[in-house]
């Protein structure tokens, strides 16, 4: 890891974010970090290769949630694969029952061992794409679902809402460009005003959520 990063470079990597994370939760978060970066060298994790640069873009971003939005019972990530957002949304919430749903074997051993290394319990790493997961686990209900970096959100969506409870959140790290498709893609979701991420010209966070009720013509 890079020698310089401790405590304090970390939390001001993360000034911008306006993040409260406790000494604990930081070195959970370094500790993943430097996981993050030993493997990365052996397996395809992410394309960023400084650990301030993951602090930022890869942490910082995932959490910023955390300042709008209070997680609450269980959530789904879905495409976990370096665990962003959802593993790191577990650091910021202790309570969060969370399973990651992500289909490359290794990617799913990287997820166990940041869980073990780090200490975070509640955490079910799972092999299935979503729609597999969605027709196996047709009782299983989430209060919140999360996917960053992804697409084919008409066929995305529908499959995440049949395991959403009705009221429950979708949110989605996209490009500014994607917010279209968002809204074209669920008349069951009403979505609020897109989050813009700091220091991210072009990425937002976009935060929906689920009313079966809700028609084309709905506000």
């Amino acid at each position: 890891m890079d020698s310089m990063l401790d405590e304090s470079r970390v939390r001001a990597r993360l000034e911008p974010f306006q993040l409260e994370l406790s000494s604990s939760q930081i070195s959970q978060l370094l500790a993943y970090l430097e996981i993050l970066l030993r493997w990365n060298r052996k397996i395809n994790l992410t394309s960023i290769r400084t650990g301030e640069e993951c602090v930022t873009r890869h942490f910082g971003e995932s959490l910023y949630l955390a300042c709008r939005v209070d997680l609450k019972g269980n959530l789904l990530d879905i495409g976990s694969g370096a665990g962003f957002p959802g593993l790191a949304l577990r650091i910021a919430f202790p309570d969060l029952a969370t399973t990651l749903l992500e289909p490359v074997a290794k990617k799913r051993a990287f997820l166990k061992e940041v869980a073990r290394v780090c200490g975070i319990s509640e955490v079910d790493v799972r092999p299935e794409r979503l729609e597999d997961f969605a027709r196996q686990n047709p009782a299983t209900t989430f209060d919140t679902i999360t996917a960053r970096a992804v697409g084919h959100f008409d066929s995305l969506i529908p499959h995440a809402l049949k395991v959403l409870k009705p009221g429950g959140r979708i949110c989605l790290w996209i490009g500014q460009n994607q917010g279209q498709l968002v809204q074209e893609s669920s008349e069951r979701m009403q979505w609020e005003e897109p989050i813009a991420i700091p220091m991210a010209r072009e990425r937002e966070i976009w935060v929906g959520t689920h009313n079966p009720n809700r028609t084309p013509d709905s506000p």
